[in-house]
């Protein structure tokens, strides 16, 4: 009973994830991004651009442009992950399109642009930990790593600074500044969604003094720590 219960209570779960980020994601597109002319990074970015340069409806533009992303994923990743990707995307465009959400007024553009990027990352997690994407830029990201010898941060960091650069030439320069800002709002509360509240940081210490430094960890600092036991590894040949 127990093999047949634990698929269900995850697929729940996922699509409740996915639904919630896809709610989010599209409530921070319609009541801050688009009115406010901010655009985050990625395949979102570049299709707010996109819309606002040559006056392209918004939903179509993200789908469309996903696609070749999404068909790279069912070779990067797995078919699975790809349509459910894809469906999420779709539902993003179906939601900003028919679910009247309210529109919020501020005054503050920083403000604005801020809070726009921590709905969006709170939505793109969340559709993270339902095991899908809500945009292609991390397939992008994984299939140039392959080709390349930059990391996927450095990729998605490149590409981002190209959408903000065509952005400050082609718009203003001030709304590829509040642009950033959405950005690293999102990007940082996307790691917020997925590691959660916890952050912890280690260090590895190798020293003749072990005891000593146990000591005073644990009993003056109070800190936890693992040790390892080791040999030395060279000899002569």
């Amino acid at each position: 009973m127990k093999t047949h219960h634990k698929p269900v209570v995850a697929i729940v779960q996922d699509t409740a994830y996915i639904l919630s980020g896809i709610l989010i994601c599209g409530f921070a597109l319609q009541s801050f991004l688009i009115p406010g002319v901010f655009f985050d990074g990625g395949v979102t970015g570049i299709s707010l651009l996109i819309s606002r340069l040559v006056h392209w409806p918004i939903g179509i533009v993200i789908i469309v442009a996903n696609i070749p992303f999404i068909i790279m994923g069912i070779f990067q990743i797995n078919s699975r992950f790809a349509w459910k990707t894809l469906a999420a995307i779709i539902g993003v465009a179906i939601s900003r399109q028919f679910i009247p959400y309210p529109p919020v007024h501020l005054h503050e553009e920083l403000l604005a642009s801020i809070f726009g990027g921590v709905f969006m990352g709170t939505g793109i997690g969340l559709a993270i930990r339902g095991g899908c994407a809500l945009d292609g830029i991390e397939v992008l990201a994984l299939y140039t790593l392959k080709k390349s010898s930059f990391t996927v941060s450095e990729i998605i960091l490149g590409i981002n600074v190209l959408i903000f650069t065509v952005a400050a030439f082609a718009i203003d320069t001030g709304t590829a500044l509040y642009s950033i800002m959405t950005y690293y709002a999102a990007s940082h509360t996307i790691n917020f969604v997925i590691e959660g509240l916890e952050e912890y940081t280690g260090f590895t210490i190798i020293s003749g003094q072990s005891e000593l430094i146990k000591e005073k960890l644990v009993l003056e600092l109070g800190r936890g720590i693992t040790i390892y036991k080791g040999e030395r590894g060279f000899f002569k040949g």
